[in-house]
């Protein structure tokens, strides 16, 4: 290895040779720095080992085949971790709450006419059972949410079927379901073989989505969950007795931090008004607004992160609560990859007075 021989070859060659042959600092040399060393590390290696063959340069038929071959081989292991997260469905502790340890359980709420949104976690150990379960069939196994029809109440009922599948996959722990009708409902999340065959890890409890036809009062936007949990938990089934899904009442007080309290009476939850009273006189007043517009059929739609349902045409309608404040309402399209296209916001502000009573003199 002379001055001459190296002195032809590419910095990125230069590099990498400096690389598998020790050299310190090689990372930050540049291109007379590297054969500088280079030559060096050749010739002190020569004086140490001289009855050992010299390494063979990059150029060389083997060296190439060999750096192939790591190559290759690191990108499939790349390939298989990749594959490996997107398969796993176990869930990691979230930072910033109480230390409690992981269990299954899975929760589903509703969201409105149209929205359902389950939420779950899922123990490593499960995973691994689900593995072993499943045996040679887990090769073909997919991530799998199962939509399941419940004609009664009873958790192991045979009236129970299959309606929809959903592929998922790892990292995420809550997904939106869309709903085109009413139904009485469960989510099940598991794995699906090619060949059919599920392995089931956690089931929900189940929920009733209201009637389209309720849409003028229950299609609105829940944008801000805390000013609206005690009605989606109603809606979600929370005050059933019928139901009695300790878990989501688990769930509501997790993210709310504070006991749930409903204010309003169980059997008007699910149709609760947001009417705002005015003191001292006979007249409620309230507001809401009509977000409407257009984008390119089958493009996905949310207005502040919550999925906005898109006709078949690419129009799309959704009524916003308009509380006595100022908003700002971004709303994104995108592809069904999940590549944003366009964002437009929507800045919007309610001021609402009340003005002194004024009478009408009666005249004897």
């Amino acid at each position: 290895m002379t001055t001459a021989s190296l002195r032809d070859k590419p910095v990125r060659d230069l590099a990498r040779l400096a690389k598998r042959q020790g050299v310190p600092g090689w990372h930050a040399m540049r291109k007379d720095e590297l054969i500088r060393a280079l030559v060096r590390k050749a010739r002190s290696a020569k004086r140490g080992d001289a009855g050992k063959p010299a390494d063979p340069l990059p150029d060389h038929p083997v060296a190439r085949d060999t750096a192939r071959s790591a190559a290759v081989a690191q990108r499939i292991a790349e390939a298989r971790e990749r594959l490996a997260k997107a398969k796993s469905l176990a869930s990691r502790p979230e930072g910033g709450r109480s230390p409690r340890p992981l269990r299954d359980r899975m929760v589903l709420m509703v969201r409105g006419p149209h929205w359902l949104h389950v939420f779950w976690e899922i123990t490593p150990r499960s995973v691994e059972r689900a593995k072993a379960a499943l045996g040679a069939e887990w090769h073909t196994a997919r991530p799998m949410l199962r939509v399941l029809q419940v004609d009664s109440g009873m958790r192991t009922s045979p009236s129970e079927r299959v309606v929809r599948e959903i592929e998922i996959h790892g990292g995420v722990k809550n997904w939106f379901i869309d709903v085109r009708e009413p139904l009485r409902c469960r989510v099940e999340i598991g794995y699906r073989a090619a060949s059919g065959r599920f392995h089931g890890l956690a089931r929900s409890n189940t929920v009733s989505t209201p009637a389209p036809s309720q849409g003028d009062t229950l299609d609105t936007h829940w944008g801000d969950l805390v000013e609206q949990c005690e009605k989606i938990y109603a809606m979600s089934g929370g005050f059933s007795p019928e139901n009695n899904s300790t878990e989501l009442q688990e769930l509501f007080e997790e993210r709310l931090q504070r006991s749930l309290t409903p204010n309003t009476p169980r059997g008007d939850m699910g149709v609760a008004d947001h009417v705002q009273h005015i003191p001292g006189t006979e007249l409620q007043v309230d507001a809401e607004m009509v977000v409407y517009g257009v984008t390119q059929p089958g493009m996905l739609v949310t207005l502040q992160g919550e999925p906005i349902t898109v006709r078949p045409d690419g129009t799309f309608r959704v009524r916003v609560d308009l509380p006595n404040k100022r908003q700002v309402l971004p709303i994104v399209t995108s592809t069904p990859e999940g590549v944003e296209r366009q964002t437009v916001v929507l800045a919007v502000e309610r001021n609402t007075k009340t003005m002194e009573p004024v009478g009408n003199e009666v005249e004897d």
